[in-house]
């Protein structure tokens, strides 16, 4: 009983530790962001009021001689870098409302840029340590009882995809996407040690209803597939790296990098057209639990992936014109830099403050519909 009680408590344990290190990961994330625009606004000589990561009560404050607050605040959600004057009328000429149009705009972006920066740096690193990400065919379906040169086999690592690299599950799905049964797709893969070029005939169409449609995609290229009685989903393929030299891995990590943002935005196109449903995103709560879960089984390279991963989605995310987001502010910022005059000051704080409120209650949706 007492031994039971100790591995179920290490096993908790365990699981606090990986929970701690993504909201790390995510806080750090948070950090460049807002770190962005901090030094963006300190270089054009923005007047800066807080400095601040996290919501809620501050844990820590410290106040320097020219009036900035740094804070560390309980609740690890969010923060923000809060600049003199930034929602209304001020006189000081430091105030963010009175500095050029063009300089808001880069202050604005500056901090998905750093965002973008930092998840290509985690991609090279990733890279150069365990090498490109590709796809690997862990188990095929077992329905041919022998090899064919027109059939994947176990082990085979797929890296282009009738022409085009494969990173990604949703890079795969792409370059197969509406090839019919029976068809013939090429494929560059390494088999048994050896790079080459081989034609695999499919073994069911590749109409693919959404991103996360890997059912089809299994049965079209004759790879393992299985769900549970809980509905969890265990496909055969992998993903595994390849190793590539300085400057192939510096041109992968952009690639890789242009590849998650084009996933975001698919991901976007589909929910707006009910191809997937709502079901399908998740919060704050559900991005640290599946990050920590992601680190528990992948390790390190886990850890620089979905960190990647979540720099993207911050950078493309922020830069969504809607209320509250960065990108709304640049766009009334380029309406004043157009009208030579603003829209009220007090009608944009109202819009930008029931945005934010729409925003939270959206990530707070998504993640109690996965509870139920």
């Amino acid at each position: 009983m007492n031994f039971l009680f100790l591995t179920s408590f290490g096993e908790i344990a365990t699981y606090v530790l990986y929970i701690f290190i993504a909201v790390l990961v995510l806080l750090l994330m948070i950090t460049v962001h807002e770190a962005g625009h901090y030094f963006a606004g300190k270089i054009f000589g923005f007047g800066i009021e807080e400095f601040s990561i996290g919501f809620g009560p501050k844990i820590f404050s410290r106040k320097k001689q020219n009036g900035e607050i740094f804070s560390l605040r309980l609740i690890p959600l969010g923060g923000y870098c809060s600049f003199v004057g930034e929602d209304g009328e001020n006189d000081d000429p430091k105030a963010f409302n009175n500095k050029k149009p063009w300089q808001r705009i880069i202050v604005l972006v500056a901090g998905a840029f750093m965002n973008y920066l930092t998840a290509i740096v985690l991609i090279a690193l990733m890279f150069g340590f365990y090498g490109h990400s590709a796809i690997m065919v862990y188990k095929t379906d077992g329905a041919s009882e022998t090899e064919s040169e027109y059939t994947l086999n176990d082990r085979d690592v797929i890296i282009k995809a009738n022409g085009k690299n494969v990173y990604l599950i949703t890079d795969l799905m792409n370059a197969i996407s509406g090839t019919k049964k029976d068809e013939k797709i090429n494929l560059y893969i390494l088999r048994n040690g050896e790079f080459q070029n081989v034609e695999i005939v499919l073994a069911g169409d590749a109409d693919f209803k959404n991103l996360e449609d890997s059912e089809t995609l299994c049965r079209a290229l004759g790879v393992y597939y299985s769900e549970s009685e809980d509905g969890g989903v265990d496909t055969g393929f992998r993903t595994t790296g390849i190793q590539h030299g300085f400057f192939g891995t510096i041109g992968r990590s952009f690639e890789y990098s242009m590849r998650l943002a084009g996933t975001i935005f698919t991901v976007f196109r589909q929910l707006f057209t009910g191809m997937m449903g709502i079901s399908s995103l998740g919060g704050t709560v559900t991005t640290i639990t599946v990050t920590a879960s992601a680190i528990k089984t992948g390790g390190l390279w886990s850890l620089l992936n979905i960190g990647a991963f979540i720099g993207v989605n911050l950078a493309v995310f922020n830069l969504i014109p809607f209320p509250a987001l960065d990108g709304s502010r640049v766009v009334f910022t380029v309406i004043e830099w157009i009208r030579g005059k603003p829209i009220s000051r007090k009608v944009e704080g109202i819009i930008h403050a029931v945005g934010f409120a729409l925003i939270l209650a959206f990530a707070i949706l998504v993640d109690l519909q996965r509870c139920f």
